[in-house]
C-alpha cells in the first residue's frame, strides 16, 4: 500500500460502512440491493452525511467571509499607501500590515477555503473505493469497513441507464459519455450558481469596488471549467457525490443570504424591505444600536446653577 493509501485508510474505512449502512438501508425500504439507483441514493447519503458534519465548519467559513469584507475599506486604504512602492522593504511592510488587520478582525482570507479542504480527503477516500470495489469482489483486494466481497460485486455492476458507477467519461462507451458530460454541466452549473448569488446578492458596495472583485470574477469562471475538465476523469458514482455536494451547498448558501445577509449588501436591502411588507421586526443584528442612556435621557432632579466665589463666601458666613 502507497503512502496515500495508508494516509487514507481510515477515512476510506468510515466511507465504505456509512455507504453500506445506507445500502441496507435502503434495501430495507424495498429498493433492489443489485440496483444502481439504491447505490446512488448510499452515495447520497453520504453526502449528506458529510456537509451536515460540516454545517459548524460552514458557519465559521460564512463569518470569515463577512470579517473578510468589513475589513475591505482598510485594506484599500493599505493598497493605497504602498501603492507604486516595489522594493522589498514595503512589500514586507505591508503583508506584516495585512496579517496585523487579519489578527485585528480575527480572520484570515484562507478560512473560507475550510469546508472545501476538509472534503478533499472524503473525496479522495470515495474515489479510492469505487475504483477498488471490482478487486474487493474479485477477491484481489481484501474488504473495507461495511464494503464487503458480496456488496462491492454489487457495486461494480450497479448500472443507472446503463452506465455503471465505476465508469469514467473516457473509458465508457458513448452512453457513458453522454450521461458523465450531462452531470458535469449540471455540476459546473450549480458550482457557477452558487458563487454568482454571493457575488450579486451578498457583498457589500466596498467590496464591490475593491480590485480583488476582478480576481473573484476570474475564480466564478474557471472553477466550473476546473471542476468540468476534472470531472471527466471521475467514475460516475464520485460525480454523483459532488454533485449532490454542489446542491447542498446551493441550496444552504441561498438560505443564508436570503436570512442573514452581509450588512450593507442586496440581499439585506431585500431582506429590510421584505420584512416591512410582512410588518415583521428585523433581527437584532440588523436593527440600529440604541444610544448609550446617558445621551438619551434627562438626568433627573434640578440642575445645580454654577456658584460664584463672593456667594459662596456670603453662605458660609450665615452658616
Amino acid at each position: 500500500m502507497d503512502w496515500l493509501g495508508k494516509l487514507l485508510l481510515p477515512i476510506e474505512w468510515v466511507v465504505a460502512w456509512i455507504l453500506a449502512f445506507f445500502h441496507m438501508a435502503f434495501t430495507a425500504l424495498g429498493m433492489s440491493p443489485t440496483a444502481g439507483w439504491t447505490w446512488v441514493a448510499a452515495i447520497a447519503g453520504l453526502t449528506i452525511v458529510v456537509r451536515a458534519v460540516l454545517i459548524p465548519l460552514f458557519v465559521y467559513q460564512i463569518k470569515a467571509q463577512r470579517k473578510m469584507q468589513l475589513l475591505q475599506p482598510e485594506m484599500m486604504a493599505l493598497q493605497k499607501k504602498y501603492k507604486g512602492k516595489r522594493d522589498q522593504f514595503s512589500r514586507q511592510q505591508m503583508a506584516e500590515e495585512q496579517q496585523a488587520l487579519f489578527k485585528k478582525h480575527g480572520t484570515n482570507p484562507f478560512a473560507s477555503c475550510l469546508p472545501l479542504l476538509v472534503q478533499m480527503p472524503i473525496f479522495f477516500s470515495l474515489f479510492r473505493v469505487i475504483r477498488n470495489t471490482e478487486g474487493i469482489g474479485n477477491g484481489d483486494i481484501p474488504p473495507i469497513g461495511g464494503l464487503t466481497q458480496e456488496l462491492a460485486s454489487q457495486a461494480t455492476h450497479a448500472s443507472i441507464f446503463g452506465v455503471e458507477l465505476s465508469d469514467t467519461f473516457l473509458q465508457g462507451d458513448f452512453g457513458t459519455k453522454v450521461l458523465t458530460a450531462i452531470l458535469i454541466v449540471i455540476m459546473g452549473v450549480t458550482q457557477f450558481i452558487t458563487q454568482r448569488q454571493i457575488m450579486a446578492k451578498n457583498m457589500s458596495e466596498a467590496a464591490m469596488n475593491n480590485p480583488f472583485m476582478q480576481q473573484q470574477k476570474m475564480l466564478l469562471y474557471m472553477m466550473p471549467i476546473i471542476f468540468a475538465v476534472g470531472g471527466i476523469y471521475f467514475p460516475l458514482g464520485l460525480i454523483v457525490y459532488w454533485l449532490v455536494s454542489n446542491v447542498w451547498t446551493m441550496v444552504q448558501q441561498f438560505i443564508v443570504i436570503r436570512n442573514m445577509p452581509t450588512p450593507g449588501s442586496k440581499a439585506e436591502k431585500e431582506l429590510i424591505a421584505r420584512r416591512e411588507r410582512q410588518g415583521k421586526p428585523l433581527p437584532k443584528s440588523m436593527q440600529p444600536k440604541k444610544a448609550a442612556e446617558s445621551e438619551t435621557k434627562p438626568k433627573s432632579g434640578q440642575r445645580h446653577q454654577p456658584m460664584s466665589k463672593a456667594r459662596q463666601k456670603k453662605k458660609n458666613k450665615k452658616k
